[in-house]
Protein backbone atom coordinates (compact mmCIF):
# COMPACT_ATOMS: atom_id res chain seq x y z
CA UNK A 1 0.00 0.00 0.00
CA UNK A 2 1.14 3.54 -0.84
CA UNK A 3 -0.16 6.91 0.32
CA UNK A 4 -0.71 10.22 -1.46
CA UNK A 5 -1.78 13.60 -0.01
CA UNK A 6 -3.71 16.26 -1.95
CA UNK A 7 -5.42 19.47 -0.84
CA UNK A 8 -8.27 20.09 -3.26
CA UNK A 9 -10.51 22.62 -1.59
CA UNK A 10 -13.44 21.15 0.33
CA UNK A 11 -12.28 17.70 1.41
CA UNK A 12 -15.81 16.29 1.11
CA UNK A 13 -15.86 17.20 -2.56
CA UNK A 14 -12.42 15.96 -3.57
CA UNK A 15 -12.61 12.82 -1.39
CA UNK A 16 -15.75 11.71 -3.21
CA UNK A 17 -13.88 11.58 -6.51
CA UNK A 18 -11.25 9.20 -5.16
CA UNK A 19 -13.62 6.98 -3.17
CA UNK A 20 -14.73 5.35 -6.43
CA UNK A 21 -11.34 5.32 -8.17
CA UNK A 22 -10.14 1.77 -8.89
CA UNK A 23 -7.10 0.89 -6.79
CA UNK A 24 -7.93 3.36 -4.04
CA UNK A 25 -8.26 1.49 -0.77
CA UNK A 26 -9.28 4.36 1.51
CA UNK A 27 -9.64 8.13 1.52
CA UNK A 28 -9.25 9.99 4.81
CA UNK A 29 -10.18 13.64 5.27
CA UNK A 30 -7.84 15.75 7.35
CA UNK A 31 -5.50 18.71 7.57
CA UNK A 32 -1.95 19.37 6.34
CA UNK A 33 0.36 22.28 5.67
CA UNK A 34 0.17 24.13 8.96
CA UNK A 35 2.29 24.17 12.09
CA UNK A 36 -0.34 23.64 14.79
CA UNK A 37 -0.64 20.09 16.11
CA UNK A 38 -4.06 18.44 15.97
CA UNK A 39 -6.06 21.37 14.59
CA UNK A 40 -9.85 21.41 14.74
CA UNK A 41 -12.14 21.86 11.75
CA UNK A 42 -13.47 25.14 13.09
CA UNK A 43 -9.97 26.59 13.51
CA UNK A 44 -8.84 25.39 10.07
CA UNK A 45 -12.00 26.76 8.42
CA UNK A 46 -11.50 30.08 10.25
CA UNK A 47 -7.97 30.26 8.75
CA UNK A 48 -6.33 30.18 12.20
CA UNK A 49 -3.87 27.31 11.72
CA UNK A 50 -2.30 27.58 8.26
CA UNK A 51 -3.57 24.09 7.38
CA UNK A 52 -5.39 23.12 4.22
CA UNK A 53 -8.26 20.67 4.05
CA UNK A 54 -6.39 17.64 2.71
CA UNK A 55 -7.14 14.06 1.81
CA UNK A 56 -4.93 11.06 2.43
CA UNK A 57 -5.32 8.44 -0.26
CA UNK A 58 -4.25 4.89 0.53
CA UNK A 59 -3.85 3.03 -2.74
CA UNK A 60 -2.65 -0.19 -4.31
CA UNK A 61 0.15 0.80 -6.67
CA UNK A 62 -0.29 -2.42 -8.65
CA UNK A 63 -3.73 -1.09 -9.71
CA UNK A 64 -3.28 2.68 -9.85
CA UNK A 65 -0.12 4.76 -9.94
CA UNK A 66 0.76 8.08 -8.36
CA UNK A 67 0.70 9.79 -11.77
CA UNK A 68 -2.83 8.46 -12.33
CA UNK A 69 -3.96 9.85 -8.98
CA UNK A 70 -2.44 13.22 -9.87
CA UNK A 71 -4.38 13.22 -13.13
CA UNK A 72 -7.65 12.53 -11.28
CA UNK A 73 -6.83 15.32 -8.83
CA UNK A 74 -5.99 17.85 -11.55
CA UNK A 75 -9.15 16.98 -13.49
CA UNK A 76 -11.31 17.81 -10.47
CA UNK A 77 -9.97 21.16 -9.27
CA UNK A 78 -9.74 24.70 -10.63
CA UNK A 79 -5.98 25.34 -10.83
CA UNK A 80 -6.48 28.95 -11.94
CA UNK A 81 -7.99 30.04 -8.61
CA UNK A 82 -5.36 31.39 -6.19
CA UNK A 83 -7.75 32.03 -3.30
CA UNK A 84 -9.60 28.75 -2.77
CA UNK A 85 -11.94 26.50 -4.69
CA UNK A 86 -15.31 27.54 -6.01
CA UNK A 87 -17.35 29.11 -3.15
CA UNK A 88 -14.84 28.05 -0.49
CA UNK A 89 -12.32 30.84 0.09
CA UNK A 90 -9.12 31.18 2.09
CA UNK A 91 -5.87 29.28 2.52
CA UNK A 92 -7.57 26.23 3.99
CA UNK A 93 -9.27 25.70 0.61
CA UNK A 94 -6.26 26.34 -1.64
CA UNK A 95 -4.66 23.58 -3.68
CA UNK A 96 -1.55 21.61 -2.80
CA UNK A 97 0.24 18.41 -3.67
CA UNK A 98 2.26 17.08 -0.75
CA UNK A 99 5.09 14.79 -1.83
CA UNK A 100 7.00 12.28 0.29
CA UNK A 101 9.67 11.03 -2.12
CA UNK A 102 11.88 12.57 -4.80
CA UNK A 103 9.98 10.48 -7.37
CA UNK A 104 6.63 11.91 -6.26
CA UNK A 105 8.08 15.42 -6.43
CA UNK A 106 9.40 14.87 -9.96
CA UNK A 107 6.09 13.38 -11.10
CA UNK A 108 4.12 16.27 -9.61
CA UNK A 109 6.49 18.89 -11.07
CA UNK A 110 6.07 17.36 -14.53
CA UNK A 111 2.27 17.23 -14.19
CA UNK A 112 2.07 20.84 -13.00
CA UNK A 113 4.34 22.03 -15.81
CA UNK A 114 2.24 20.14 -18.38
CA UNK A 115 -0.87 21.79 -16.92
CA UNK A 116 0.76 25.24 -17.15
CA UNK A 117 1.63 24.63 -20.79
CA UNK A 118 -1.84 23.26 -21.60
CA UNK A 119 -3.71 26.15 -19.98
CA UNK A 120 -1.31 28.90 -20.97
CA UNK A 121 -1.88 30.57 -17.63
CA UNK A 122 -0.78 30.44 -14.03
CA UNK A 123 -1.39 27.31 -11.99
CA UNK A 124 -2.03 27.93 -8.31
CA UNK A 125 -1.16 24.55 -6.86
CA UNK A 126 1.47 24.48 -4.15
CA UNK A 127 3.99 21.65 -4.28
CA UNK A 128 5.22 21.03 -0.75
CA UNK A 129 7.15 18.38 1.10
CA UNK A 130 4.79 16.36 3.28
CA UNK A 131 5.26 17.14 6.98
CA UNK A 132 2.18 15.96 8.84
CA UNK A 133 -1.42 14.92 8.45
CA UNK A 134 -4.10 15.23 11.10
CA UNK A 135 -7.26 13.20 10.64
CA UNK A 136 -10.40 15.33 10.60
CA UNK A 137 -13.27 14.73 12.95
CA UNK A 138 -15.25 11.54 12.29
CA UNK A 139 -18.20 13.48 10.89
CA UNK A 140 -16.09 14.43 7.85
CA UNK A 141 -14.99 10.90 6.96
CA UNK A 142 -16.62 9.40 3.84
CA UNK A 143 -19.15 12.22 3.94
CA UNK A 144 -20.55 11.71 0.43
CA UNK A 145 -21.15 8.02 1.06
CA UNK A 146 -22.66 8.48 4.53
CA UNK A 147 -24.75 11.60 3.76
CA UNK A 148 -25.69 11.45 0.05
CA UNK A 149 -28.58 13.95 0.19
CA UNK A 150 -26.60 16.53 2.16
CA UNK A 151 -23.60 15.99 -0.10
CA UNK A 152 -25.67 16.52 -3.25
CA UNK A 153 -26.97 19.78 -1.77
CA UNK A 154 -23.42 20.87 -0.89
CA UNK A 155 -22.26 20.11 -4.43
CA UNK A 156 -25.12 22.14 -5.93
CA UNK A 157 -24.24 25.11 -3.71
CA UNK A 158 -20.47 24.79 -4.12
CA UNK A 159 -20.16 25.79 -7.76
CA UNK A 160 -18.48 22.51 -8.70
CA UNK A 161 -20.31 21.55 -11.87
CA UNK A 162 -19.24 17.94 -12.28
CA UNK A 163 -21.56 15.43 -10.69
CA UNK A 164 -19.59 13.62 -8.01
CA UNK A 165 -22.46 11.95 -6.19
CA UNK A 166 -21.51 8.33 -5.53
CA UNK A 167 -23.56 5.64 -7.21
Amino acid sequence: MKTAYFAGGCFWCIASVFETTPGVLDVISGYSGGDEAAPSYLDVKAQKTGHRETIRIDYDETVVGYADLLRVFLDNVDPADPDGQYVDRGRSYTLAVYYETPEERETAEAALEALRLATGGPVYIALERFRSFYRAEEYHQHYALRHPAEFAEEMAKSGRQKSQTPT
